[in-house]
This record gives C-alpha cells, structure tokens and sequence, in this order.
C-alpha cells in the first residue's frame, strides 16, 4: 500500500512543529506540559493502529509531552519493528516492576510514570491526565530550556523537601509513515509519530533549582528531544515523572514523491 503525498502532509500539519531554536514552541505559548504519556507500541500488534492514531492526536498538543516507546516481543509474529529498541522494550519492563505487575502489553500508555492504562481507550488516558492533575500528581516541577552560544540549557525549579530524580533525555524521531507486509497488520500503512530511539541519564535533580548544560550540537545530530524530571527507585526502577519539557523538536522528513499515475 502507497501513502498518498496528501496524506503525509496533512500528517505531518498534525504532528509536527517547525525545529527551530530557541526551542521549545510551547515556551514561546507560555504553555507548560500537563502530563507526560509514553505509549509502548509495537507495528506487529493488531490492537496498536488504534493507539497509534489517538496517539497522533495527543502529541500535536502543546499541553503534553509524547513519547512512543517501539517494543520488538511481537517480532517473531512475522513483522520486525523497523522502529523498536531492545531498551525500549526494558523500560516497559522496569515499569512494569515498579508497578508490581506481572507481565506487559500493548498498547500501553503510562501517564507521568505513576500511572498505566490500555492506550487506545481515549477516555482513560484523558481521565488519568485530569485525575493526576486534580490529586497533585501532574508535572509539579518546572523545567525551562534556552540556547546560550553552543550550549542548550535545561533548568529544573526548586520541589519537594528532599526531593531527587534524575534527568532523563529521551530522543525521538519526526513522523513517518512505515507500510507493513507481513504479520497482524498486514497491508497497512501507518505513520508514527515521536518514536523513541535513544535514553539518556544526563544529571541528578536534588530538590532545589539546577541547571544542566548540553551540546547543542548533540541535541540537533539526534532530531527531536524531550527532558524529562523522574524519580527512580533504590533498585534504578522508574518511578514519577515530575517535571517534563521539549527541548528540540525533529526536523521534518520530506514527503515521499509523487508517483506517475498508472495509464
């Protein structure tokens, strides 16, 4: 199946915002993020273009931060993920750890680190959002991201006495549309918006305001990036997310060619 040059670009008006510094857009909107929603997806999973779809929805939302999250345990159904990571797929395991459950799934949304629900029920991934929110579990420490020479500066507000997280960067990728000819979902197309392909510790948060200073020539190599403030058990499981920021977004793929019309 082809995707038309129409529908890519309608896609990419959806997804995707101009990368250009200072990031982030929503700083410039004086928007700070709702929530934090990681999807774990997978392109073998008959129940994830539903998922993917609502998914797309959300991360054209300046109020939110997006990440989808690529898991390769449905390869062997007969589609390889062109998108998943072995440490994708270990994340959602550590979550499932730390929510003490005993095995994982997708679609699988985890909402702000505290919270897991099926990621194609729009209701209950809008309603964790609102509820976290309500009961002061939303993103209660501020992170602000600014260009200063060759450096990209991420700054963490002050939290809770004796607070401590770490500072995650999670890069990900400008939406993309991947036909798939095997497995489930067999003579689809879809496009993927925000997927995950790199994790990185950079710095430890210890309550009170901090400042983390990167290479902003790393952070445009690597496309789109987004911070995230979270909270990890003594056994390095993850835990709350309390504070999240886009600090680049990807550079947008080019449409595919137009193809001549069959005679």
């Amino acid at each position: 199946m082809m995707l038309q040059r129409s529908t890519w670009l309608a896609a990419l008006a959806l997804t995707v915002a101009a990368a250009v510094w200072p990031l982030p857009a929503r700083a410039a909107e004086d928007v700070r993020p709702r929530g934090v929603v990681e999807l774990f997806t997978s392109q073998g999973c008959n129940s994830c273009p539903p998922a993917d779809a609502f998914f797309r929805e959300l991360s054209a939302r300046r109020d939110l931060v997006t990440l989808a999250y690529h898991v390769d345990y449905w390869d062997y159904l007969g589609w390889r993920d062109t998108l998943a990571k072995p440490e994708n797929t270990q994340r959602q395991h550590d979550y499932g750890k730390a929510f003490g459950v005993r095995s994982v799934y997708t679609p699988q949304a985890v909402i702000n680190g505290r919270s897991h629900v099926n990621g194609s029920k729009r209701s209950k991934v809008l309603g964790t959002i609102d509820s976290l929110e309500r009961s002061g579990k939303g993103l209660s420490v501020e992170l602000s991201v600014k260009r200063e020479g060759e450096s990209i500066v991420i700054e963490a507000g002050p939290g809770p006495a004796r607070g401590k997280a770490h500072l995650v960067l999670v890069y990900f990728d400008a939406p993309q549309p991947v036909a798939i000819d095997r497995g489930e979902n067999d003579g689809t197309t879809v496009i993927y918006a925000n997927a995950v392909n790199d994790i990185q510790t950079a710095g430890m948060w210890h309550g009170k305001p901090a400042r983390f200073e990167l290479p902003a020539s790393e952070l445009e190599r690597k496309g789109g990036c987004a911070a995230l403030l979270q909270s990890v058990d003594s056994k390095g499981l993850p835990g709350a997310i309390l504070g999240a920021t886009i600090v680049r977004q990807p550079d947008p793929l080019p449409p595919p060619e137009e193809q001549p019309a069959q005679p």
